[in-house]
């Protein structure tokens, strides 16, 4: 925080009435983003998710068939529909992984002993046991070296690389904990650039069979490593009809980290998978690559979800941790656009308090922020970057600064291609934003994962004055603003997509 004077401690804002005052949900601005599973994907308890505060709804490929996938879909649709919300949909796709092998003798857990040895073998039909394990990535021996460490069932289990047989294709390996573990579990390689394709056959038939079929809003691409993944991902998309579906990239190792300019330029969000990501890099990092990358995606104007165990302890607890809560916190006030939540809501006995309590530490810690100081930061790193702020961007900006210095109680953003939008929400304006589009993935996305946007779906822009008249009405009927307050309007000079957007003021 800057004064006149010189910098001083930031939250000089944080005051005792705000602890201890009612928390205000009205005007949350970061989204959350569920994950939909056997606790939570009937309609009732979708309506329950939507009401608490959900505005994207994630499908997990790791798990389910397309037929299971498309029962939950309808339903969340129904619910939806129900609740007249532009929830929009992600399909998370499964991406390439290592896992390691079945076990002998029909036994479904083994037990190993530190300071022993066991063989990991690149022959994924092998049985194994605790002298002798499969492992499903082939290259595994031209991969690791001596001293390496190999990862497995999210750390819980870790082994040292001693020697390595590249004929037999076995890795030899020191046991450094005491562990019992189940089959197929997931193994990292941190540090190792791995030998597989990010879209597998599975990603690709899961996208255009169901992803593209299904005309949904986001896919979130597992472990992309580089640029060219983004068009690989986007090509499979436009020869499936798939052109209206935005890419969330999923950066989950070191070698996505290295390459994230370059897969940021390239994809359309970003999501900080800090699961994966903690086991690729030591896990005191992770806080700091978070931060990176949240900022990085912040200057682009890119959307980007902070994600994994934010609410763990709630799959079972009615009540989350402080730790929990405080990584909700610190990851909005990082200038995250959205937050999620995994097996808190899919398996969690308590679903809806999950999503009300996440919602909740949202807007707490917003009400920690200086929006017009946080308005002045995202510009000026912009200029920094890139020694200017583009035409269109410039408009946003302005939409912004003025609505700031009028007061303005919201603006109003007729987007077709929701770009203005999201150029509106780069800016992190303090007050409401609604977007009035025609074309409903741009009413789902903006809604979706956009900071503090609000989309409202109108058949035509034929009338856009009276389009932007109705919603300036409803704002001044639910009391959000009072006859005569000013209202920023951004919009497209013919209201088409990619016109040159324009700026004016009306008055509630």
């Amino acid at each position: 925080m800057q004064s006149s004077n010189g910098p001083e401690l930031r939250g000089s804002n944080i005051v005792l009435e705000k602890i201890t005052s009612k928390t205000d949900i009205s005007n949350r601005r970061t989204k959350i983003v569920c994950t939909l599973g056997p606790a939570c994907w009937e309609v009732h308890q979708l309506e329950k998710l939507i009401d608490a505060g959900m505005s994207v709804a994630r499908f997990n490929f790791s798990h389910g068939d397309h037929a299971g996938h498309q029962a939950c879909l309808d339903r969340l649709r129904q619910a939806a529909k129900n609740k007249r919300s532009h929830v929009a949909v992600m399909l998370d796709t499964k991406g390439p992984e290592i896992r390691s092998g079945f076990f002998a003798d029909g036994v479904n857990k083994i037990t190993l002993t530190k300071g022993e040895n066991i063989t990991l073998t690149t022959d994924y039909s092998f049985k194994g046991d605790s002298t002798k394990l499969a492992c499903s990535y082939p290259s595994l021996c031209t991969s690791v070296n001596p001293g390496q460490s190999i990862l497995v069932a999210d750390g819980s289990l870790v082994l040292t690389v001693l020697s390595i047989d590249e004929a037999a294709g076995e890795v030899l390996c020191r046991i450094e904990n005491n562990a019992s573990i189940g089959e197929r579990k997931n193994m990292n390689l941190p540090g190792v650039v791995v030998d597989l394709p990010t879209l597998t056959e599975k990603d690709i038939d899961d996208i255009a069979k169901w992803g593209c079929k299904n005309q949904v809003d986001f896919i979130a691409a597992s472990f992309v490593r580089k640029g060219s993944d983004v068009h690989k991902i986007r090509e499979v998309l436009d020869s499936n009809g798939g052109q209206n579906t935005k890419i969330i990239c999923k950066i989950e190792n070191l070698e996505g980290l290295e390459n994230y300019h370059e897969i940021l330029s390239a994809t359309d969000a970003i999501m900080v998978a800090r699961g994966d990501l903690g086991m690729e890099i030591p896990p005191e990092k992770v806080f700091l690559a978070q931060k990176m990358m949240i900022r990085e995606a912040n200057i682009a104007g890119k959307p980007v979800i902070t994600a994994t165990q934010m609410l763990e302890s709630m799959i079972t607890n009615p009540r989350p941790t402080r730790a929990e809560c405080s990584d909700v916190a610190n990851a909005v006030l990082d200038g995250t656009d959205c937050v999620m939540l995994s097996g808190e809501t899919a398996n969690g006995e308590h679903f809806e308090a999950a999503v009300t309590i996440m919602a909740r530490t949202c807007c707490e810690a917003e009400s920690a922020v200086n929006f017009d100081s946080l308005y002045q930061a995202v510009r000026n790193s912009t200029i920094k970057r890139y020694g200017h702020i583009s035409t269109s961007e410039s408009i946003a900006s302005s939409a912004v600064k003025t609505a700031i210095d009028v007061s303005a109680k919201a603006i109003i953003v007729c987007s077709e291609s929701g770009n203005t939008a999201r150029q509106i929400a780069k800016f992190r304006p303090g007050m409401k934003v609604i977007v009035l589009t025609t074309h409903s993935h741009t009413a789902s996305q903006s809604f979706g994962v956009l900071k503090g946007v609000k989309s409202k779906l109108i058949p035509t822009f034929d009338d856009e004055s009276k389009s932007i008249h109705d919603v300036i009405s409803e704002l001044r009927e639910s009391g959000a603003a009072v006859a005569g307050e000013p209202i920023v309007v951004v919009h497209g000079a013919v209201a088409k997509k990619g016109a040159t957007n324009t700026m004016k003021i009306e008055y509630a």
